[in-house]
C-alpha cells in the first residue's frame, strides 16, 4: 500500500481555515464529529468524488479513485476543518511514518492553533 499527500485536499483545508470554516474542539471528539458511513455516502451521491477527495489528506494510490479505500487521513465532516480531525489524522500519520501527510496536518494544526510543538 503506498499512501501519499493528496495535494489538492491540503490546499483545501488551508483554504478553509482561512475562511474560517473551523471547529476548536477537543482531541477525543472526532468519533463523536468524523461523518458517519451514511454522511460520506449522502456527501458522494450530492457532490461526486472530486469533492469527496478534497476531505482527506492521504490518496492509497493502489485503489481506485472511485472507492473510499482510496482515501485515508480524514480532516473534517464536509463542511468545516475539525481540529480533532486534524490530531487525530496526525497522530496516525506519524504512527504509520507517513511523513509528508504528517507535516501536512502539522501545517494545518499549526494555521488552527498556533506553534503547538
Amino acid at each position: 500500500m503506498t499512501v501519499k499527500l493528496n495535494d489538492k485536499a491540503f490546499e483545501h483545508a488551508k483554504h478553509l481555515v482561512g475562511k474560517g470554516q473551523t471547529t476548536k474542539d477537543e482531541r477525543d471528539d472526532w468519533s463523536e464529529h468524523a461523518p458517519t458511513a451514511a454522511e460520506q455516502n449522502a456527501y458522494l451521491d450530492k457532490h461526486g468524488w472530486n469533492d469527496y477527495s478534497l476531505w482527506f489528506l492521504g490518496v492509497d494510490d493502489e485503489m481506485d479513485e472511485e472507492t473510499k479505500g482510496h482515501y485515508e487521513f480524514p480532516y473534517g465532516d464536509f463542511r468545516r476543518v475539525h481540529r480533532c480531525g486534524v490530531i487525530s489524522a496526525e497522530s496516525r500519520a506519524a504512527q504509520y511514518n507517513h511523513t509528508d501527510i504528517q507535516q501536512a496536518l502539522e501545517k494545518i494544526h499549526e494555521l488552527l492553533d498556533g506553534d503547538h510543538a
